[in-house]
Parts: structure tokens; sequence; C-alpha cells
């Protein structure tokens, strides 16, 4: 399906056989008082068409159907013979008044979708400042991103990613801060500038993971309400050195990642333990402890937030990534993140409850040719 058009205050704009009611209402007007005898009128049905066009369609289009109603009713009184009536008179008075109150409440509803559209824009910009795609090739390894909004045209949320190459080797985020909108966006900001940070100058992923841990605290301490006591954010924090085939992890109460292997295999990287989510560290003191998977040449480290396996079918039924991508082949990180995207689209019927970010880093084989085949997500149907 293709996405619906939205008018100039970049509002959606209703379906065509929604916006086309308030012309059909005159039609049904015309017609009932052309059918009944002049004692029934169909005043209401004229009235309530500029009303419902207004807050559906241009002001021109609304004003057109305002001088639509205006000339059904009287044509209906000249073509009944009441024209002479007080009747007639304020009954045409009731819609003239009826369609000017259409045009006031056509304007109030453009300058809010002009407002709401700016506010959009702003976040969206906000967004992509503190967001930016990663290069294709960071440190040797190939890189692909996506953050993927529930709602279709929205940008606004608290999933992110980072890629930075250090003197430690390629480190990596993948988180999901708690909330939505500008303060979420505030958050991600504190999020992933305290992680380049800690990246170039902690030599231990550890302690990577305590910087953030001490920013979310001082974000918390500026904030009131409930955002002071249930701020966190859940993260994995990823190193793969230079020349060895591995990827260090510690995952602070996120989804696990997955490897995804050349032949089709893959493995999913279980923490050796469970550990409370970034920002929770007044709850209970558990140090960090990196642990160290393959990741052989060839293979794609893949994370992703909990938009992923939160996703559920008709039947609500949770998306399973491992169930899905198990022998699957893909020429490389932004092929498979274009897959799984539209694997999960497909699943959940269209829609998704919750923000998707995802991010796939692949480390080549040597002599690996430029595409391998490709085997899709979903199998056609026969």
């Amino acid at each position: 399906m293709g996405q619906q058009r939205r008018d100039e205050g970049g509002a959606r704009r209703a379906p065509w056989f929604v916006r086309a009611l308030p012309v059909a209402m005159i039609v049904a007007g015309v017609v009932f008082d052309m059918l009944t005898p002049p004692r029934f009128t169909a005043v209401p049905l004229f009235a309530a068409a500029p009303l419902l066009a207004a807050p559906l369609v241009s002001f021109v289009a609304t004003l057109l159907m305002g001088v639509a109603a205006i000339l059904g009713v009287s044509g209906m009184h000249v073509y009944n013979g009441t024209a002479a009536q007080i009747t007639a008179a304020t009954e045409t008075t009731t819609v003239l008044t009826v369609a000017a109150l259409a045009l006031v409440i056509n304007r109030v509803v453009q300058r809010r979708g002009e407002q709401l559209a700016s506010a959009r824009v702003i976040a969206e910009t906000a967004q992509r400042a503190v967001l930016p795609a990663p290069a294709e090739r960071i440190g040797g390894l190939h890189i692909a991103a996506r953050y993927e909004a529930a709602q279709e045209g929205a940008f606004i949320g608290g999933d992110l990613f980072a890629v930075q190459d250090t003197p430690h080797g390629v480190r990596l985020l993948v988180g999901d801060v708690r909330g939505k909108g500008l303060g979420a966006v505030a958050t991600v900001a504190v999020v992933i500038g305290a992680f380049r940070e800690a990246a170039e100058q902690e030599r231990s992923l550890e302690g990577v993971g305590q910087r953030l841990e001490r920013a979310l605290k001082r974000e918390g301490d500026r904030r009131e309400g409930l955002d002071a006591v249930e701020g966190f954010t859940t993260a994995v924090l990823g190193e793969i050195p230079r020349g060895r085939p591995l990827v260090r992890l510690v995952n602070r109460g996120h989804p696990e990642p997955l490897v995804l292997h050349a032949d089709g295999g893959l493995d999913v990287l279980r923490p050796p333990q469970a550990a409370l989510p970034l920002g929770m560290g007044d709850l209970g003191e558990w140090p960090d402890r990196a642990a160290e998977y393959p990741l052989p040449d060839g293979a794609t480290l893949l994370l992703y937030t909990d938009g992923v396996t939160e996703a559920r079918d008709d039947r609500g039924v949770f998306y399973d990534p491992v169930e899905r991508l198990t022998g699957r082949l893909f020429p490389g990180p932004g092929e498979l993140l274009d897959a799984l995207v539209d694997d999960v689209r497909r699943y959940t019927g269209g829609g998704s409850n919750d923000d998707m970010a995802l991010l796939a880093v692949g480390r080549p084989a040597r002599g690996q040719p430029e595409r391998r085949r490709i085997v899709p997500v979903v199998p056609p149907a026969v």
C-alpha cells in the first residue's frame, strides 16, 4: 500500500471516501427533500456537511461545501414552493451560520496541524543530531543501522545505537531509554555523549558501563517526578578487538544479541548472569563482567531493541528472531536489517507497538565474494 498523502501542515490526510462524506450528505439531503413532502426537511444533513468537511479538507474546500449546503437548502425551498415562508429564511440562516462556524473550525485545525508538524520537525532534527547513522565501514568491519518508528512518519523515541573506532577496538552500543518524546531524546543525548567519551578513555568495557551508569544518575538527579526515580536504560555494550575473531559484551537488561554465521547457523549470545539496566545502580551493586563470544570471519553480529522481540501477530504471538533468521543468508549487514524490518512488519500486519533500533556488524571473510546467495527471511507462498 502506498503512503497516505499529507496536507500542507504535515498532518495525515483522511482517505478519499471519508473526505467524500460531506458531498454525499448534501446529495442525500437533496434526494430526501425531493422524495418527501415539504413538511419534512433535510436541513440537518445540509448543516452537518460543512462541519464534517472542516477537519478533513482545505479552507477553500470547506468554503465550497458551505456554499453548496446553502444553495442546497435554498434550492429545495424553491423546488417545494416554500421559499416565501419564514421557515425557509430560518433554515437558510441556520445553515449559513453553521457554514461560517465550519470555516472557523477549519482554520483552528489547520493551525494546530502546522504547530504539530513544526514540533515533529524539531524533534526529528534533535534526534537525528544525537543519533547519526554510522559509516558503512569502521575499523575494517561492515556496519549497518536502522531506526524504525512504531508510527509511520514519527522519529521520536528512546531507542539508540552508536559505533566508535577506538584504541581498544570497535566499540558498540545499542540501548532503549524508558519513555518517549523529547524527554527520551534528551536522555539519548546524555547516554550517547557519555558513551563516545568513555569509549575512547576507558581501557575496559566494564569501565565504559560504569561511566554510563554515573551519567544516567546525574541525569536522574536533575529531573523531578517519575523520571527521577524510574529513569533507566536497557543496553548492550560491545567491543570487537582488532585482529581477534571475538566480541566482548556487557548486557544490562537488554535483548540478547545474535551472531549469524556464513553457513546459516545462528548463536544466541546469552549473558553469563543477569544484570539490571543502566541507571538502576541504587537498587544494588553488581560489578559488570564482560563476556567473550566467537565472531569468526564471515559472521554478522546483530543487536536490536525490544521493539523486535515484542512485536506480535494477530494471535498475540511474539516475534522470534532466532526462529525467523536461523538458516538464512544475506549479502551483508544492510540487507540483513532490511529483511528483518520487512519481516517484522509482515508478521505484525504492517504495524508495531514499539520503536525498533537495529545494529548489524559484519566481519568480512577472506576471499569472500561481493555478494552471496540470498534466502528470503519468509519463503514465498506456493
